[in-house]
């Protein structure tokens, strides 16, 4: 399993110290020996690469993160993410969908949030803005599929029903978890998945320190999880990311703690 460190953030001055939970939730790991299917986890046998950035220059910054994460999917057949805040997805889903176009492959995202990301971008896009910048790109918003959304912008909302994403929100989830695991398998079935995790989709009961700010009712751990459980048994799963993580904010590193529970069933 190819692991790589992206301590990027642009969140509006509010997700400073979300560059350090890379380090932080890889030593968290070291404390899992094994996933709970009984998979065992050495963590000096992943193979790890960290993106060395400049956060106060945002333009070099994504580049490097482009360029990086491209010659990655071209070289490797599964890749985590470790975040930074969830401006780094933007980068590392554009290098998705042009290798993708590239190799004529129909590229798949499954966002897990408590916001839809859409606001109107600068030219940087920042962890609020770097959705709505990839699908003006030119990634296909039918491809597009967002879990979990709990606090939207009206403008988001406007946005969102106009490029016509699809959606599951946390009430269909509760009432029937495994058969939208089942929606989420059919989705991405016949593309190239790429799975971006804000961890603002768990409450903040079990995850306190998700970068950005806290919206209560949220999924449980256990919930999401299972979610990432059945997630990870897709056979195109391409790419994994894990953001949004701040260990200045982190009682007691539960948030950090969870990252790495969650790490440890994917990899």
């Amino acid at each position: 399993m190819f692991v790589v460190k992206i301590p990027g953030i642009n969140g509006l001055g509010k997700t400073a110290g979300c560059e350090k939970a890379g380090n932080a939730i890889i030593n968290s790991l070291r404390e899992i020996y094994s996933s709970e299917v009984g998979n065992p986890i050495n963590v000096d046998n992943l193979d790890f690469e960290e993106i060395h950035l400049d956060n106060k220059n945002l333009k070099l910054t994504n580049k490097l993160i482009y360029k990086n994460s491209f010659e990655i999917y071209e070289t490797k057949p599964k890749v985590v993410f470790l975040g930074g805040d969830h401006s780094v997805s933007y980068s590392t889903t554009r290098a998705f969908l042009d290798y993708c176009d590239n190799f004529g492959k129909k590229p798949c995202l499954i966002v897990f949030d408590m916001h839809p990301n859409c606001m109107k971008s600068p030219e940087e896009p920042n962890n609020i803005t770097w959705l709505r910048k990839l699908i003006e790109d030119g990634f296909p918003s039918e491809n597009i599929l967002l879990v979990g959304i709990r606090n939207s912008h009206e403008s988001e909302l406007e946005f969102l029903k106009v490029k016509k994403i699809k959606t599951i929100s946390l009430n269909s989830i509760l009432l029937d978890i495994e058969g939208n695991c089942d929606s989420i398998m059919e989705f991405s079935n016949g593309k190239e998945l790429y799975v971006s995790i804000d961890m603002g989709v768990i409450d903040p009961v079990f995850a306190p320190a998700a970068g950005y700010e806290s919206e209560v009712g949220g999924l449980t751990s256990r919930e999401f999880i299972y979610l990432i459980q059945r997630i990870n048994k897709i056979k195109n799963l391409r790419a994994v990311d894990i953001v949004e993580i701040n260990p200045n904010k982190d009682k007691d590193s539960q948030t950090i703690k969870l990252g790495a529970k969650i790490l440890g069933e994917i990899v």
